[in-house]
């Protein structure tokens, strides 16, 4: 089974992710935007739906158990050019010409919350899943750009708890304070996100450039934004 699979329901693409618990390494990643690339060259779609096969998580964010061991080796380039393919698919699925819907099938947590922030609209699970940044617990500082998206996604009054306290949201929570569009239960989610991502037939040339210019600031933070706390030793995981 290949890590990110997609097919195509009309004017939907639905992208499903089988990568376990769907954390971030360079395999998950470019397999990620290689489907990507596929959609947007191959397709005529205007929406992305993006969900996990996995029953109890989205995505857990980074793949710790890959990246601790570069940072042990003093890999420091290896370790930048993770992140730099991480920013990497952030931005696109933010600048994505389509609209986008990630149906959050379970947890999602730390690289996995933040990346359902640079979607358009969120769904998320009712019955089982939470919402978290657990980076402040983990060591590991945002970046800008993940800041960007963050802020994007999040009224300011929730985030700074849960960026400082690394506070866990159920879907009825985030809801609540309008981080995702609607909760459902398992069996109507992915079909909630699927029949909303039908009735969307916008120009992929327009939404591109709406796109372009509403989050200008956050995809120049993370084309430039470099990772100097890797290199200061101040990158300290545990």
């Amino acid at each position: 089974m290949a890590l990110v699979e997609y097919l195509i329901d009309e004017s939907a693409a639905i992208v499903t992710l089988n990568n376990d618990e769907n954390v971030f390494n360079p395999d998950f990643l470019n397999a990620f935007l290689n489907v990507l690339d596929e959609i947007e060259k191959n397709t005529q779609t205007t929406a992305l739906v993006v969900k996990s096969a996995h029953e109890k998580i989205f995505s857990n964010g980074i793949d710790l158990q890959w990246l601790i061991p570069v940072i042990q080796k003093n890999d420091i380039q290896g370790a930048k050019d993770f992140f730099y393919l991480l920013n990497k698919v952030f931005k696109r699925t933010l600048t994505c010409p389509m609209i986008t819907i990630a149906a959050i099938t379970g947890h999602s947590f730390a690289g996995g919350a933040i990346w359902s922030c640079a979607f358009d609209f969120r769904f998320m699970r009712s019955d089982r899943g939470f919402f978290c940044f657990p980076e402040v617990d983990l060591g590991i500082p945002f970046l800008p750009g993940m800041l960007g998206l963050l802020k994007k996604a999040i009224p300011m009054y929730k985030l700074e708890e849960m960026h400082h306290l690394g506070t866990r949201l159920t879907a009825k929570e985030c809801e609540q304070h309008h981080i995702i569009t609607k909760a459902y239960h398992i069996d109507e989610l992915v079909g909630q996100a699927v029949g909303f991502a039908k009735t969307i037939n916008k120009k992929r040339e327009v939404v591109k450039e709406m796109k372009a210019r509403l989050y200008k600031d956050i995809v120049h933070a993370l084309d430039v934004e470099d990772v100097p706390y890797i290199e200061s030793g101040k990158f300290n995981i545990g």
